[in-house]
């Protein structure tokens, strides 16, 4: 139960937010787009700016980033890097993970182990960041269009709700 009331809560807060639905939407793809990145320490700090950049709603620039938690992170960077690894055609015998695992499965020395991660430093990275961009595209376009609707529906709500009650208020004075 606790759960449920939670997310309604959040739910609720989210419809709340002021702004019109496109500075909205763009904020949160903006934070979507910034918590699929494999740049951890930095998701908030690089929404901030993108939605600064793109003069959007920073509040749900934040919240988008919240995509990318504890409970995902693992997910979304084994993707990412298992992307990154297939669009730069990578080998099997070349992947640097690959490489790591069969030094530790070997029981190499650390020294070893050591070595194979800083070598592979560089092509980590890159299929990091390839499929991190690839999937961050992927997730905060579709994500704009979502919220954009989700947002328009927010304010006509909010006008119809806004009618009902001009208009109750003035049977009262009838």
């Amino acid at each position: 139960m606790e759960l449920k009331r939670r997310f309604k809560y959040y739910y609720l807060k989210l419809t709340r937010i002021k702004g019109e639905p496109h500075e909205l939407a763009l904020g949160m793809a903006c934070g979507i787009f910034a918590g699929l990145l494999p740049v951890i320490p930095f998701h908030t700090a690089l929404a901030l700016v993108l939605a600064l950049l793109l003069k959007c709603s920073k509040i749900t620039a934040v919240i988008g980033v919240w995509v990318s938690n504890p409970l995902t992170w693992y997910l979304f960077y084994f993707a990412n890097y298992k992307l990154g690894i297939w669009l730069l055609r990578v080998s099997e015998e070349h992947r640097p993970v690959a490489a790591v695992m069969a030094a530790i499965q070997n029981q190499e020395p650390g020294k070893v182990i050591m070595e194979k991660l800083m070598n592979a430093g560089g092509i980590m990275a890159a299929a990091f960041m390839l499929g991190g961009i690839l999937m961050a595209v992927a997730g905060a376009v579709p994500s704009y269009y979502f919220f954009l609707r989700f947002f328009k529906r927010i304010k006509i709500w909010r006008a119809k709700r806004k009618e009902q009650r001009f208009l109750s208020k003035e049977n009262v004075f009838k």
